[in-house]
C-alpha cells in the first residue's frame, strides 16, 4: 500500500499550490476520502490469529482504500 500512497501524494503535490505534508489528520477527519473495508479478516485458515475488518480504523485494513479522485480534489 505504501507505493500507492507515495504515488498519490506525488501526483497531488505536483498540482497543489503547497505540498500536502503530513496529511493523516485530514484522512481521519474526512472518511469520505477512503472506502472502508468492513468485512473479512487476515486470519490464516484454521486459526484465530489475525484481525477482523470493521467500521472505522481497524488493524486489518487501516482506514480503508484511498479514493484517488476524492483525495486529489480535496488537496489540489
Amino acid at each position: 500500500m505504501a507505493p500507492l500512497w507515495a504515488g498519490l501524494a506525488a501526483l497531488i503535490n505536483e498540482k497543489a499550490t503547497l505540498p500536502i505534508g503530513f496529511f493523516l489528520p485530514d484522512l481521519y477527519a474526512a472518511p469520505e476520502l477512503l472506502r472502508q473495508i468492513t468485512e473479512g479478516d487476515n486470519k490464516p485458515k484454521g486459526t484465530d490469529v489475525g484481525y477482523s475488518a470493521g467500521p472505522g480504523w481497524n488493524a486489518c485494513t487501516g482506514l480503508g482504500v484511498p479514493q484517488g479522485a476524492a483525495l486529489f480534489a480535496k488537496f489540489t
